[in-house]
């Protein structure tokens, strides 16, 4: 058992969906035991200072996309240098981050959660507009139609994607097709069905320090 991504959720204090359908089950360590790893207490403070905050807020942000730290920031970074040019700077943010293969694998279903959908990616699983595409930071845009291998199908971890993907809604800006197995980007990610668990202006006064 990964008891590393159990760890985070507790320690941040918020369920993360990192492992899954576990994270949807009474064995979700969230429900267990709903307090920071450690025996030193079982408490939370519920008070932050206005860094802290903002730090946590970075924190839970980067492994709700399960990003490594130089990557995010520069994603952060990019949007702050834009700010004062786009209307919304927050929606611009998710846009980004749900753009991503990785996520965008997630979001159809072919995948249970992030780290798994990109470990996925990375491992050829599958084709961008029929290309191969095996980096996880590619960013999609409309129109473009991501399938799985036929050849990825006779995996393990792909053997119930069929009657998973059946039941699976996708957000409205993506279109799955269960049985042949692709999806097609039909519009942009936004802020409102993202519903990130953070407040991304507290991201952006983090790395505006």
């Amino acid at each position: 058992m990964d008891t590393s991504k159990c760890k985070r959720c507790r320690r941040l204090g918020i369920k993360l969906f990192l492992r899954g359908d576990r994270c949807s089950s009474p064995k979700c360590a969230m429900i267990k035991r709903a307090y920071p790893p450690g025996k030193k207490s079982k408490r939370r403070s519920s008070h932050f200072s206005e860094y802290a905050k903002e730090l946590r807020d970075k924190q839970i942000l980067r492994a709700w996309y399960h990003l490594g730290e130089a990557q995010f920031r520069k994603y952060v970074k990019s949007v702050l240098q834009k700010q004062h040019k786009v209307e919304d700077a927050a929606s611009l943010l998710v846009k980004i981050l749900e753009s991503r293969l990785d996520n965008t694998v997630f979001r159809l279903g072919f995948a249970v959660s992030r780290a798994q959908a990109r470990q996925q990616v990375t491992y050829g699983h599958f084709v961008v507009n029929k290309k191969p595409i095996d980096v996880p930071s590619f960013m999609v845009k409309k129109g473009d139609k991501i399938s799985l291998k036929p050849s990825s199908l006779k995996k393990a971890s792909f053997q119930n994607i069929k009657t998973y993907l059946k039941k699976h809604k996708t957000p409205e800006w993506l279109k799955l097709d269960a049985e042949s197995m692709e999806g097609e980007v039909v519009g942009e990610p936004n802020l409102e069905e993202a519903a990130p668990p953070v407040e991304i202006s507290s991201i952006f006064e983090f790395y505006s320090r």
